[in-house]
């Protein structure tokens, strides 16, 4: 019975799908403002809340990762500079070890100059003291061979010690004079 309020036609025909009748009009403008209605008291109010929700959960994340930012740059300003004081403290351990290097070569370099010139004034020092010894052992043979030579001149021999010493005198004499 309600079915032909619904659909007020002429002629007791129905209408077609696509024709409007003033009916029709009506009771969609009805049902669309009960649904507007509901949603406006039960569905919006949600979707806005869950917006505004929304909308604080991004500006809380942006704001979180504006201040990780802000710490990952402080981080990296600070290893940065960890990197550079290392980099100048490497730089300072090496120039000091070179400073120590160059220091223990110059000590080496000086204990060896120094080994040398004991060394060479050892050897000058035996050297000499050679050089009295056959100085010592020729001034002998050559006492023995002048007394010998003038034991032969003489026909007698000099063995005394008085004879010896007139010998070295004399030679040590002309050792002087030369």
């Amino acid at each position: 019975m309600m079915l032909p309020l619904l659909f007020s036609t002429e002629g007791g025909a129905l209408p077609g799908p696509f024709q409007p009748t003033a009916g029709l009009t009506f009771w969609t403008l009805i049902v669309f403002v009960v649904v507007l209605v509901i949603l406006s008291k039960f569905v919006f109010p949600m979707i806005v809340s869950a917006n505004v929700e929304r909308e604080e959960m991004i500006k809380q994340q942006l704001a979180e990762a504006k201040q990780l930012h802000a710490e990952a740059q402080t981080a990296l300003e600070e290893q940065r500079q960890l990197l550079a004081g290392a980099r100048g403290e490497a730089t300072a351990l090496i120039a000091e070890a070179r400073t120590a290097a160059d220091r223990e070569r110059v000590l080496a370099v000086e204990k060896t100059k120094a080994e040398q010139e004991e060394l060479l004034v050892r050897a000058r020092n035996d050297i000499e003291a050679q050089r009295i010894r056959a100085i010592a052992d020729l001034r002998r043979e050559a006492v023995d061979v002048a007394i010998a030579a003038a034991g032969k001149v003489v026909g007698q021999s000099f063995d005394g010690a008085a004879d010896r010493k007139l010998v070295e005198d004399y030679l040590a004499s002309i050792g002087k004079t030369s």
